[in-house]
């Protein structure tokens, strides 16, 4: 499986054709065809490209909602 740096992960940001990749608790998650993720923002709050481990905690929904998006690598989590 992939590893992502923080760089690497960065570029994945979902604008401009790019694709749309967040981390959370150290897995790499592709968003990208997730319409809820459109142009790599999600409610206009999160940005694609980013770790989101310690955002989802204020969500009204848990990490469930990520069961619906492919792993595709890992994010070492500092």
């Amino acid at each position: 499986m992939r590893r992502f740096n923080e760089k690497e992960l960065a570029r994945c940001n979902g604008e401009a054709g790019a694709s749309a990749f967040i981390a959370y608790k150290g897995n790499v998650y592709d968003v990208s065809r997730n319409f809820l993720w459109q142009g790599g923002r999600h409610f206009r709050i999160h940005t694609a490209g980013s770790d989101l481990t310690h955002c989802l905690d204020l969500a009204p929904h848990g990490e469930e909602m990520l069961e619906r998006c492919p792993v595709i690598g890992e994010f070492p989590e500092e």
